[in-house]
């Protein structure tokens, strides 16, 4: 064994990489990436959910109840419908995840040392976050109890006979099965991962071995390859996307009640987003290695920050506004909505808006890159 032949194999592999100036950013940015995501997203409560509340009583007491909700900091207040089908509608499009009815009478209730009660609603189809939103008030609910009704106290620190009934209901989702949350999200999840690495590998394999040169003196136009190109991997995660959709309401027992046009319309459109990430991607490797590489770097933020491992309610304020550029937060609102709740497009055209700009756009410009490198 020689050390000098070691020591040249070194600095032939440190001269390469610092050559590579497209790996350099992924193999340093990453771990500082992952340490930003798992710091602001894991290690924190989950904050700014949002609350609907249909207020049928409008006394002290259920104003009462509002203002400890919003003190809390732990629920902000996105609406305040006036009827049941109202609130339901807000559910429904997702602008609240948890709602509170408080009934008329509640103040007299509590005035005469009576029973009240409070009802909970709570979105189930995210059931992570339900879990948790349902967990929060029940809490906050329990300690208004014992400032309600104080003098029912048999000693300090016990808890009341009677007080505030909180009786939790759960749309959607009564259970709270994780993967009735989770294998909507994974329609979206695998048509982004499939798509994408695909597209990329396939562009970089024909590079490292030269033939996308050979392709280019033969009658081919670029347009055909695009199309050639295309096709194919849309085919194939159409395919993927149905043998998911079958597997997870056959084997396990998801309920669908959603429209198929429209999951399959908003499927579509976040498949362009992922397919000008492809294209982006084999512009920025040259090697299948970094063509991996360069997908885990962009896939990693979508996964974290999209809701669908975390709930987005948990992110700080900034964080939480930069959700809003990632085309997979608006798709697994839509999946989830149509699969689990059966919401229309009323409910969900800002997701649909939102979704389509954002894909199009990297679409367009991931085509009219590729197009470049090609004519260059």
């Amino acid at each position: 064994m020689s050390w000098r032949r070691i020591q040249m194999l070194i600095w032939k592999e440190v001269t390469q990489l610092r050559r590579d100036r497209s790996m350099l950013p992924i193999l340093f940015v990453m771990p500082v990436l992952m340490l930003l995501i798992f710091g602001y997203v894991v290690g924190v409560d989950v904050r700014n959910l949002k609350l609907a509340v249909l207020d049928q009583d409008n006394t002290v007491q259920s104003h009462r109840i509002e203002s400890a909700f919003t003190g809390s900091g732990y629920f902000t207040i996105s609406a305040h419908p006036t009827t049941e089908a109202e609130l339901k509608d807000d559910i429904d499009g997702g602008k609240a995840a948890i709602a509170i009815v408080i009934p008329p009478g509640l103040g007299d209730a509590i005035n005469e040392k009576q029973p009240s009660k409070v009802e909970l609603i709570v979105d189930g189809s995210d059931s992570r976050t339900g879990q948790i939103a349902a967990q929060y008030a029940s809490g906050i609910l329990a300690n208004l109890s014992s400032e309600f009704y104080p003098s029912l106290l048999s000693k300090p620190g016990s808890t009341p006979a009677f007080g505030v009934d909180a009786r939790v209901r759960v749309l959607y989702n009564p259970t709270m099965r994780a993967v009735n949350t989770m294998v909507p999200a994974l329609l979206a999840l695998v048509l982004l991962m499939s798509t994408q690495n695909l597209m990329a590998q396939s562009i970089v394999k024909e590079r490292e071995r030269g033939t996308l040169e050979q392709l280019f003196v033969t009658p081919i136009g670029r347009s055909e390859y695009l199309l050639g190109k295309l096709l194919p991997y849309m085919g194939v995660a159409i395919v993927q996307v149905i043998v998911t959709f079958v597997i997870g309401t056959a084997w396990f027992q998801v309920p669908f009640r959603g429209s198929l046009l429209l999951i399959s319309v908003g499927l579509m459109l976040f498949m362009l987003s992922a397919l000008g990430l492809g294209m982006i991607v084999s512009l920025m490797s040259r090697t299948r290695q970094q063509a991996m590489q360069t997908s885990m770097f962009l896939q990693m933020p979508s996964m974290m920050l999209s809701g669908f491992m975390f709930p987005v309610e948990a992110f700080p304020k900034w964080l939480f506004y930069l959700t809003y550029l990632i085309p997979l937060r608006y798709v697994l609102v839509i999946v989830r909505s149509n699969f689990l709740k059966g919401s229309g497009f009323s409910a969900l055209w800002p997701q649909f808006l939102g979704m389509a700009v954002f894909s199009v756009g990297i679409f367009i410009f991931g085509l009219t890159r590729f197009r470049k490198n090609l004519d260059d």
